[in-house]
């Protein structure tokens, strides 16, 4: 077995991912607090196609050296906005037909792996702060609640870790031609 060398690896260009079709997913963060967790984000964003990243409250936003350092360049490929608060923008993406997901441990969540995305149906995922996760009022204003299901004695994961899992997990589901490209 051979790594593959970058020219082998066929990446989009900027202007190619611009342009290109997106998967109908876009990413919250409510009032995230590191940098480099908002970067490894955009990372993650661009490896999936995610349409945009919403990034509201307090959670930083480009340029930053610290987001530039885990994004390695994904600032300049995904769309990102910015907004005071993560409530006004989840009306925003409900009017425009987004159904929104918050990830959170809470009563009723439904389990990442028996999560079942509808295919045209277009979906925001909240992922929250470090410490106080989601914000209430927001799990509170979400048409759905995923929880990540974990064995061991912490039953948090970084807020990246999170994503990645997440995002992973809806991509394959909701688009499974593109993981089989």
């Amino acid at each position: 077995m051979r790594k593959l060398l970058n020219e082998e690896l066929f990446r989009l260009t900027k202007n190619e991912f611009k342009a290109g079709h997106k998967t109908p997913i876009v990413i919250v963060l409510d009032n995230v607090r590191s940098h480099l967790n908002v970067g490894s984000v955009f990372r993650t964003a661009d490896a999936f196609l995610i349409e945009a990243i919403w990034l509201c409250g307090i959670t930083g936003t480009p340029p930053h050296r610290d987001i530039h350092k885990t994004a390695l360049g994904a600032t300049e490929t995904v769309a990102w906005h910015h907004s005071c608060s993560t409530l006004e923008t989840l009306h925003e993406l409900k009017r425009n037909g987004y159904k929104i997901i918050s990830v959170e441990q809470a009563e009723q969540a439904k389990l990442l792996h028996q999560f079942k995305p509808d295919p045209n149906q277009k979906y925001a995922v909240v992922f929250g702060n470090e410490v106080d996760g989601v914000e209430q009022d927001v799990v509170n204003a979400s048409d759905i609640v995923i929880e990540i299901p974990q064995l061991g004695t912490k039953h948090s994961l970084n807020i990246a870790v999170s994503a990645g899992i997440v995002i992973w997990d809806l991509v394959t589901k909701i688009s499974p031609r593109l993981m089989s490209a």
